[in-house]
């Protein structure tokens, strides 16, 4: 004989409604976090309130011509490549979510037209801070490193 629809069917649909969206829950919070890459700022106001000093740097490193590519080689050391000779580089990478000490980067030139870190970079992704310069006129840049 059967009794239709119960207490027990509908405990059992409750249970496993909201287990259901419990498990999407935590599937989709373990995701962003292991996919978080750091704060792209500390504080955003700020941040707001120095906007237009980086967009007047932003002009100004422009005006200067300059024409540059940050790379990692295969041993994980940090490349700069200039659009001519006689610069200067150097500065810091910093792990987005500070898992990992900074690691101070000083940049020499390698006889062909790059400039290399000395240090190499664990793995994992890294934002690579540099301020370049040549003929008492300096850049700064910043670039994410995998």
């Amino acid at each position: 004989m059967s009794q239709g629809f119960t207490g027990r069917h509908m405990l059992a649909v409750m249970v496993g409604f909201f287990g259901l969206i419990i498990a999407v829950n935590l599937t989709m919070a373990r995701l962003a976090s292991d996919t978080f890459g750091g704060t792209i700022v500390a504080n955003s106001y700020v941040a707001s309130q120095k906007f237009n000093g980086w967009l007047q740097a932003a002009r100004d490193q422009e005006a200067l011509g300059w024409q540059s590519r940050l790379a990692l080689d295969g041993n994980r050391h940090v490349v700069l490549t200039m659009d001519g000779p006689g610069f200067v580089a150097s500065g810091s990478a910093h792990h987005p979510l500070g898992r990992a000490p900074d690691v101070l980067l000083a940049l020499a030139s390698d006889g062909k037209g790059r400039l290399v870190s000395a240090e190499s970079l664990p793995s994992g992704r890294w934002q690579v801070r540099l301020t370049v310069s040549r003929d008492g006129k300096a850049m700064k840049m910043a670039e994410t490193l995998q």
